[in-house]
């Protein structure tokens, strides 16, 4: 198995994923201000342009849903007039698919980044991608919860990218698992139920943590990675 994440297999059609092809419109133009920890919502300097338009899309997504939120209110809220906001996407839709599919490669990004220096050891490769995931979670907190709650309102087209985004990561996990069990390290009857299982805890981090609470991210990461390393078999 590759020891790491190569970018144009996100695709199968072998195309480079939506942010990657789209020049100086869509994602672009969003991933700086997103590359940041979640904003707290107040007031948006002026001045900013695609920052923040992104910061306050985020904030707008997440307090009204898409279907509550118009391209008006986005533009409002970071302080930029409608032709200038025209200037950076070209709809609503193009700007909220950009948010997702950028917030979802920045999932893969921190995973590449904690593969980087492991070695073929199964456990620690799933610890890796245990600690990205609870990472990814804690600090994508909003994107998170928008993409649950309103990935629905993608168009096809952006569906089927994120879609092919998500499964990607899936093969992620269960590539991991599946040598483990190849190379009787880890001992789990159902490799696919324990992979949806670790998923499945990681991901549901952004709907319960508080960063303000007595839980710092790190030792989060620690307890993901015990649980996840009991639920394939791995003991001690």
């Amino acid at each position: 198995m590759d020891r790491h994440i190569r970018w144009a297999a996100l695709r199968p059609d072998g195309r480079q994923p939506f942010c990657r092809r789209a020049a100086t419109r869509t994602l672009g133009r969003v991933t700086t201000a997103s590359d940041s920890p979640s904003h707290t919502p107040g007031a948006i300097p002026r001045g900013q342009g695609g920052d923040a338009l992104t910061v306050a899309a985020r904030e707008m997504f997440a307090e009204r849903g898409y279907h509550g939120t118009s391209i008006r209110d986005i533009a409002k809220r970071a302080g930029l007039s409608l032709s200038a906001l025209y200037y950076w996407h070209s709809s609503k839709q193009e700007l909220f698919a950009g948010l997702i599919e950028d917030s979802v490669n920045d999932y893969f990004r921190t995973c590449d980044a904690a593969l980087h220096d492991c070695g073929d050891d199964p456990r620690e490769r799933l610890a890796a991608i245990v600690r990205a995931t609870v990472d990814y979670r804690v600090r994508r907190r909003v994107e998170s919860t928008i993409a649950a709650r309103e990935v629905r309102n993608l168009e096809p087209e952006h569906a089927q990218r994120l879609a092919e985004l998500r499964d990607a990561a899936a093969r992620l996990f269960q590539d991991t698992i599946d040598e483990g069990v190849a190379r009787g390290v880890f001992r789990c009857e159902h490799p696919e139920d324990a992979r949806r299982a670790i998923q499945a805890a990681c991901n549901a981090i952004s709907q319960w943590y508080d960063p303000e609470g007595d839980v710092a991210p790190a030792d989060l990461a620690d307890r993901y990675v015990t649980i996840a390393l009991r639920i394939v078999g791995v003991s001690g």
